[in-house]
Parts: structure tokens; C-alpha cells; sequence
């Protein structure tokens, strides 16, 4: 008879999360607790298609841009996936990153996560070091950056619509929040 093992909340390890299937759902650890995620829309999947398009095209080659699934593990409690995110290629090891800052972590709003990106994911990337946060929320067209300043977050900037944000971190690039929620193919 096989014995199936239960973990008790707050319980979770990275080595649990390791073992976890490969099921379309997103897996990500803090401090013990485990999220799990539905697959995103196809809003929120085309936003981070338009946004990973638009930072590849501008990113230095000394940097590299990212879309989820892939893993940011900034101490050994925590495993996150930003949607898309700008790290230096030096930091890229087998599993992901471990244990660096990222230069940009984006998380794009949904029903199923708006507060856990809002309050949860703004805390851990800002107690991380990431250098800058972006949150786009297809449904209202409008990007939020905050930036990391004197080790806090601060508001750089809120653009909704046609709007265009001029980013210089992680480094330069125009992003306009209407660009974001259009097909991916143009049309």
C-alpha cells in the first residue's frame, strides 16, 4: 500500500515544488505557503506576448527578457514567476534565477491575482531588490511602474490608454498601455 505524504500549511519546500507535475498551473512558494494559479487568459497572455515583444526588441545584449513559466528564486523560501521580467544574463543559471535582483519583474492583473500582485508580489519583489515593478491591468489599459529608491518602492509613473511611458529602467524603451491589449499580430 503506497503512503501519501500531506504537508501541513507553511510546511512547503523548494523541493516540493520541484516535484510538482507539470499541469499548466502556475506553482510559485512564499516563505512555506503555496500559490497556485489557474492558466492565464488569453488578455493576460497576449499583454505579456506584447510586452515581452516590445522589451526584446530594445533589451541590451547584456540583458535578457523572460516570460512565465520560468523561475525566480530570490531566498531559499521563495520561488516566484513574474508574467515577464529583465535580468542580466550573467544571472541566468539551469534552474532559473537564484538568489540575484531582478532589474524588472511585470506582473499583468487578473481577477485571480490582482491582490496578490498588488499587496503579496509588491512586497517580495521589493524585499528582493528588484529594481523596478511594473503592473499592467489589460481591463483599464494602464500600466503602474514603481521604482526602487533609498530601498522602497516609490511611483514613477501610472499611464493608461495611448499613453506613452518612457522608461530608462531596466533600460530605454517606450511602452504605450493600449499597445499591450491589441493582438499580437497587429490587427
Amino acid at each position: 500500500m503506497e503512503t501519501v505524504q500531506t504537508l501541513e500549511p507553511g510546511e512547503f519546500t523548494l523541493a516540493d515544488l520541484d516535484a510538482l507535475p507539470d499541469d499548466g498551473m502556475r506553482y510559485e512558494l512564499v516563505d512555506g505557503q503555496l500559490l497556485v494559479t489557474p492558466a492565464p487568459r488569453p488578455n493576460h497572455q497576449r499583454a505579456v506576448l506584447q510586452l515581452a515583444f516590445q522589451l526584446k526588441a530594445a533589451c541590451p545584449d547584456r540583458l535578457e527578457v523572460f516570460v512565465a513559466p520560468f523561475t525566480y528564486r530570490p531566498t531559499p523560501l521563495r520561488s516566484l514567476q513574474p508574467d515577464v521580467l529583465v535580468c542580466r544574463s550573467e544571472d541566468v543559471g539551469e534552474r532559473g534565477i537564484e538568489f540575484r535582483p531582478l532589474l524588472l519583474a511585470v506582473e499583468i492583473l487578473s481577477p485571480s491575482t490582482r491582490m496578490t500582485d498588488l499587496i503579496l508580489k509588491r512586497a517580495l519583489y521589493e524585499d528582493a531588490g528588484v529594481e523596478s515593478y511594473w503592473l499592467f491591468d489589460p481591463a483599464a489599459e494602464e500600466l503602474t511602474v514603481l521604482e526602487m529608491t533609498n530601498g522602497g518602492y516609490v511611483e514613477r509613473a501610472v499611464v493608461a490608454g495611448d499613453e506613452v511611458f518612457a522608461a530608462e529602467l531596466p533600460f530605454a524603451v517606450s511602452i504605450a498601455p493600449s499597445d499591450l491589449v491589441k493582438p499580437v499580430n497587429g490587427t
